[in-house]
């Protein structure tokens, strides 16, 4: 078995277990174990290196290089070990860490919280779920506020939590998919523009730009396609994409949102509470129908759709050319 073969097969495998397992709680998960890891570097490197501007940039680029070495090399090196017993081992373990770098069913879950203490009329319950899967202040959200949230997470997370991983898999194996995600954690953790982040999280935030560049861009377009495919306005999808896809701070987070926007005719984003401070966003999308927790599920089936349109392009099309040349 050649090695294209066998990480395609493992990148395979592993959405096939992502769709039906996703991530229990009980499970040992890459992720959190590279979460704990920049918190325990960061500790590190803030006691090294001088509290300056100057300092804490160059305390950020050692995080990045870390942080990505170490989580890198230490896939590397397991299937590596691997190897030497079994390529049937090999297949196995890629195949484990593919399905838990991948993240469409945990993503849907999530969300699906959310529509449930919505319907019951639990709102307090309801703004409880969505904290856990959204950045913004949610204690004063309203039942549209916290729909609204919960839908704008499942479209950006369809991007870094389910393409991007999907495309990096699909190029580099488990290795390169381990790599993205440590990047993608990174920023997460310290990638904020705030007093504490502004300049150690600088890095983090840049490399996390770059490398889902390409990515988003190509998740909003598989996103149109996806919600023609799953019966929702596929035109009006495009044509927002087209016209708001831009409207984000970050180079890459509008394309997803505005296709999901478009797609379910509703106006997303817009100003909203971080941290006890008002961020003003521009609006994605227009105000063409009151939204509603059904729109939560509507976006888990257009996520589902966009994922399934990048594995075929990016796993399924290039195993069918490896397998009949």
């Amino acid at each position: 078995m050649s090695w294209g073969v066998r990480h395609l097969l493992a990148l395979l495998i592993g959405f096939c277990l992502d769709l039906l397992l996703g991530d229990p709680y009980w499970a040992p998960h890459p992720v959190r174990a590279i979460g704990a890891l920049i918190a325990g570097l960061e500790r590190g490197l803030r006691r090294v290196f001088p509290s300056s501007p100057r300092g804490e940039l160059a305390a950020g680029g050692v995080l990045v290089v870390l942080t990505l070495f170490i989580p890198t090399g230490f896939t590397v090196l397991l299937l590596w070990a691997c190897g030497q017993l079994s390529p049937w081992l090999t297949l196995g373990l890629e195949s484990l860490l593919s399905y838990q770098l991948l993240a469409a069913k945990s993503l849907a879950d999530e969300s699906r919280k959310v529509y449930e203490a919505l319907k019951t009329g639990d709102l307090n319950q309801a703004r409880q779920a969505v904290s856990m899967i959204v950045g913004r202040d949610t204690a004063s959200l309203d039942e549209a506020g916290v729909t609204r949230a919960a839908v704008e997470t499942v479209a950006e997370n369809a991007s870094d939590g389910v393409v991007a991983p999907l495309i990096f898999l699909a190029i580099g194996g488990a290795p390169l998919g381990m790599l993205y995600k440590a990047a993608n954690t990174m920023d997460s953790m310290v990638g904020y523009k705030n007093e504490k982040y502004l300049y150690f999280g600088r890095a983090a935030a840049r490399l996390d730009d770059i490398l889902n560049l390409i990515p988003a861009r190509i998740a909003g377009v598989l996103m149109c396609l996806g919600s023609t495919a799953v019966g929702y306005d596929g035109r009006n999808a495009w044509r927002i994409f087209a016209r708001d896809r831009k409207n984000h701070k970050s180079p890459n987070s509008a394309h997803t949102e505005a296709a999901c926007a478009g797609a379910l005719q509703l106006r997303l984003a817009g100003p909203n509470f971080y941290f006890g401070r008002l961020v003003e966003k521009p609006y994605i999308g227009d105000d063409q129908r009151p939204i509603e927790p059904l729109d939560i599920l509507r976006a888990g089936r257009i996520l589902y759709a966009t994922a399934f349109f990048a594995l075929l392009l990016f796993c399924g099309v290039p195993l069918l050319i490896l397998l009949f040349p």
